[in-house]
């Protein structure tokens, strides 16, 4: 077990370096290695210093975490929900984002404001969320496996909204909602990184110091009862976590589905059901996955981006219908 840890912290690794030196303009290893040493201040290097340092190496990290963060909270919703398919995507955080995004358009166009869809996007994402806490609440966490549900009609509902509000406005403002919806790291800076890194890293250790409570969440009611263990408390603290991970990413970048969805269950296939490796494995490989789609979604097409949302969807999509035939031959 420990050569597929060495094993996935190396492929990483090798990922993030391939992925800063490629792009629209190639960057030669050596160029970069003498730029690095000569702090950018060579002629030859200065171009590469400056593509490397404030285009490549932001978004490369701020893929990198942000893959992270949706992998970490698509494994920790499916054990607090006890449900496969729990995803922070379907929870309506995206939808949630949406619709704060919309609304802020309109108010700062009626009141002449400049109003940052990041601040607005959050709100919303996290008005959502506590609204699924609060249903879950009202019914005493009976059914938990509803708690997937609520999302998906929050969801539906946001989706509904922000659509009637899009049909209302002009098309540049609906085309530019979209387009973010859609989800991209195009705004990537060092700020994004500043705000993202820190919280996926706090995650992450959240949750491998309550690794054996996630164990014990897979448990039936009773039996963690019986552990001594405030079951209603861990999952409002490890939701609200989630939630706090996935609004702030979404706020950055848009709608990402499927990260949180498929990682969880790859590493499961990789690593096994071992709760610390698993969060390990999700840092790694959902960091990774979405580096390597980002280098896709911006050089696929001559010119211009495709949303990286469409990318993870995609191959989500394929991947899913791969794994149910291959469950019906087994």
């Amino acid at each position: 077990m420990i050569n597929k840890v060495v094993a996935l912290v190396s492929v990483s690794l090798i990922i993030l370096v391939g992925a800063s030196l490629f792009g629209a303009s190639t960057m030669d290893l050596r160029e970069v290695i003498a730029s690095l040493q000569a702090n950018g201040q060579s002629a030859m290097g200065a171009t590469s210093w400056l593509i490397l340092t404030e285009v490549r190496l932001p978004r490369v990290l701020l893929a990198f975490f942000v893959g992270a963060g949706l992998a970490l909270s698509g494994s920790v919703l499916q054990r607090i929900s006890r449900n496969p398919l729990a995803d922070p995507y379907l929870f309506g955080i995206v939808a949630g984002a949406g619709l704060g995004a919309v609304v802020g358009h309109i108010v700062a166009s009626w009141l002449g404001l400049e109003i940052a869809i990041q601040v607005l996007a959050f709100a919303g994402a996290m008005a959502v969320a506590l609204s699924v806490f609060a249903l879950m609440h009202w019914q005493g966490w009976q059914y938990i496996e509803r708690m997937l549900l609520a999302g998906v009609a929050m969801s539906f509902l946001c989706t509904a909204i922000t659509s009637f509000l899009l049909y209302l406005q002009s098309p540049h403002a609906a085309n530019r909602v979209l387009f973010w919806l859609m989800g991209s790291l195009a705004t990537a800076d060092w700020r994004a990184v500043a705000m993202i890194a820190p919280l996926v890293v706090v995650a992450t250790i959240v949750c491998f110091a309550a690794a054996r409570l996630l164990d014990a969440v897979q448990l039936n009611d009773d039996a963690i009862h019986a552990l001594g263990i405030r079951l209603v408390r861990l999952r409002l603290i490890l939701m609200a976590l989630v939630a706090l991970v996935t609004a702030i990413i979404v706020a950055f970048c848009g709608g990402i589905g499927f990260v949180g969805l498929m990682i969880p269950h790859l590493v499961r296939v990789i690593l096994g059901s071992n709760t610390t490796l698993q969060i390990l494995g999700c840092v790694l490989i959902g960091g990774s996955y979405l580096v390597l789609v980002d280098a896709i979604a911006r050089t696929t097409l001559p010119y211009q981006e495709v949303p990286i949302g469409v990318v993870t969807a995609a191959i989500g999509s394929v991947f899913f219908l791969a794994m149910m035939g291959r469950a019906k031959r087994a």
